[in-house]
């Protein structure tokens, strides 16, 4: 009998279909099986869950589930919301992940770099003006979040030939790359800043640390991107800031509530570009090699892949 794989997700039916076709592609010994089509006799037989926006609940029908391998990065809300389980947590770690966000995060500092968004206000305006821009080595970037994704986005900027600065909550260096760690530091280096990158992880200690005042502390007319977690940041007061001119732009691709409502006042920020949480999507193809990887070498070799620590919620 094949083992048995659940599939915990809340995603829409099109998008599970999806999944399912890549899942099922790899993990041709096992047996992926939506959650609402598991019998009640199969609750136990399950050790291992697939998860993605999963409904707790469902994962607590599983009484001996042992761990999840979450489709996602970032798994600060699940962690959250199953506190008090006993199963542990594997993220996805994806190396096309990586490049995919260090894509993105080039992309979108050209877009502030070459003022794309007051190019855009004089179209609308019918302004022909010519504006000069700094060499890029004149030009500060600061990374926030050394993990994965902030390391590989950080040395693709300086690659670029931009001046780049890195902030993480612990001691890491990077060859040719300015390091700084710990809450002392962070506010000098804003004052520094002409875009400011936000690759944090959700945490107790990373919630809201983008308040009014560090916010404030930017250098004036920087620029924000935002491709970590809309709770890391205060958007009113980032709105604030802008309409006050203090800052120039801001590149929002994370909110509290996806998609983001209608009446958001984010949407019609002239200063603010909404993106609709597209930095660094997961590959279907690769993501599910990598979940078959990690469950197989579980079931045939007894070896665990990389858990969560739920403390720190990544």
């Amino acid at each position: 009998m094949k083992k048995l794989i659940a599939f915990v997700t809340s995603l829409e039916e099109e998008v599970n279909i999806l999944w399912l076709e890549h899942l099922k592609a790899v993990f041709n010994n096992y047996e992926i099986v939506l959650f609402k089509d598991l019998l009640q006799n199969d609750y136990e037989r399950i050790e291992v869950a697939l998860v993605a926006n999963p409904n707790v609940e469902e994962l607590l029908n599983l009484k001996n589930l042992k761990w999840v391998q979450s489709l996602w990065a970032g798994v600060e809300k699940l962690v959250h919301d199953v506190e008090n389980s006993n199963f542990n947590i594997s993220r996805m770690i994806d190396k096309n992940m990586s490049e995919v966000m260090s894509d993105s995060v080039l992309a979108w500092s050209f877009y502030l770099y070459k003022n794309m968004p007051l190019y855009k206000k004089q179209q609308d305006q019918t302004l022909w003006i010519e504006h000069e821009i700094k060499e890029k080595s004149e030009i500060t970037i600061t990374v926030l979040g050394l993990g994965e994704l902030g390391l590989a986005s950080a040395l693709k900027l300086k690659n670029n030939g931009f001046n780049v600065k890195a902030w993480s909550r612990s001691k890491k260096e990077i060859e040719g790359i300015s390091t700084y760690y710990g809450n002392d530091t962070l506010q000098e280096l804003l004052k520094q800043s002409d875009i400011l990158i936000s690759l944090l992880p959700l945490s107790k200690e990373t919630k809201n640390l983008l308040d009014q005042k560090k916010l404030k502390s930017l250098k004036k007319n920087a620029s924000v991107i935002n491709f970590s977690r809309a709770s890391i940041f205060d958007y009113k007061a980032l709105a604030f800031l802008l309409d006050e001119k203090h800052l120039k732009h801001a590149v929002l691709d994370v909110f509290s509530q996806e998609p983001l409502e209608k009446d958001s006042f984010l949407w019609k920020h002239e200063d603010i570009t909404i993106l609709p949480h597209i930095s660094a999507p997961t590959n279907r193809r690769t993501a599910s090699k990598i979940a078959f990887w990690n469950i197989n070498e579980y079931f045939v070799n007894n070896k665990e892949p990389l858990f969560v620590d739920k403390n720190k919620g990544y």
